[in-house]
């Protein structure tokens, strides 16, 4: 009997090392430790690649065919051996799933065909490459420290066609207003950044973009977090207070709590508007993180631009 319902060696051997009689007797906590994680699910810790992956993967399930179009233009995405999976055939990441995401956000408020765009803090240059693939921008511009504007002007040359990379310029912080002091843009964009520089400089970046842009895109966290479960702290106390002190938004919250994260949109909408002149045409969260909202504004006189042009449209259509 025993050898017809008895279990594999594998499966006994959990059940001998994990589900011990000690494990059982602490069922107050038992869902967080190795017994669940043999006969629940698998153990966060040592399984942080199998979750992300599962995250990609559920991701891309829910990718529009706008957004399907929208990837597949991209060449080049496994430049750098990126973690993916494969899905219908296309092999998906989560650096250019959020890029096609964030453009999709963009594209329905901000016309991009013959746009100046200004990217502050790139990165490796994955929504650069995302937009120079998917629209017909004018120019490019990307300001970021010396080290990462070596890295993006590295990657973006070797994913791009020579005559998409050369509608990209590379600035160094030092010489930006030297560089921009009669430069308008069509569109400016921070992704992932401000929250980590001194309030100061994202203050300086806003009052750069109120004079010399129309649109405005932010994408980062609505606030801070002090959940040591979720890295263990890794990097030590001194990076945590780093972390703590920088950025505009600084009210630590539960990040996993939708209400929470929800109460602060207004804070955020609130700090990263540019000028008075400004108005938040549309604002949401930004999947898949958690906590991280996303908005993009336009100037009142842009705004007006295109009211007058809707105004006219309408008037030559009429009777």
């Amino acid at each position: 009997m025993h050898d017809k319902y008895g279990p594999s060696l594998l499966r006994a051997r959990h059940d001998q090392v994990h589900v011990t009689d000690e494990a059982v007797a602490e069922l107050s906590s038992f869902k967080a430790k190795p017994i669940n994680f043999k006969i629940g699910f698998w153990d966060p810790e040592k399984n942080g690649v199998r979750y992300l992956k599962a995250l990609i993967y559920n991701f891309a399930a829910g990718l529009s065919d706008e957004n399907w179009k929208r990837l597949r233009r991209i060449n080049n995405r496994g430049v750098g051996e990126p973690i993916t999976i494969t899905y219908d055939g296309e092999p998906v990441c989560m650096d250019y799933l959020l890029a096609v995401f964030e453009l999709e956000f963009i594209a329905n408020h901000v016309e991009l065909d013959g746009a100046r765009v200004l990217e502050i803090g790139a990165g490796y240059g994955r929504t650069c490459h995302t937009m120079l693939s998917n629209q017909d921008v004018l120019e490019y511009h990307i300001i970021d420290l010396p080290n990462s504007l070596k890295l993006s002007a590295g990657y973006l040359r070797s994913v791009l066609e020579e005559e998409q990379f050369a509608k990209i310029r590379f600035t160094p912080i030092d010489e930006i207003d030297e560089r921009y002091a009669d430069t308008e843009f069509d569109l400016s964009l921070n992704i992932n950044s401000f929250a980590e520089m001194n309030a100061e400089t994202v203050d300086n970046y806003l009052a750069m973009i109120d004079e010399r842009s129309r649109y405005f895109y932010i994408r980062d966290p609505v606030g801070k977090y002090l959940d040591g479960s979720l890295d263990g702290h890794s990097e030590g106390r001194e990076i945590v207070e780093l972390a703590l002190n920088t950025g505009k938004l600084r009210d630590v919250i539960d990040i996993h709590d939708n209400r929470a994260v929800e109460a602060h949109a207004p804070a955020f909408v609130e700090a990263y508007r540019p000028g008075p002149q400004w108005s938040c045409l549309a604002n949401a969260w930004a999947p898949p993180w958690s906590y991280y909202w996303q908005a993009v504004f336009g100037k009142e006189a842009t705004q007006q631009l295109v009211l007058g042009e809707q105004l006219r449209l309408e008037n030559e259509i009429r009777p």
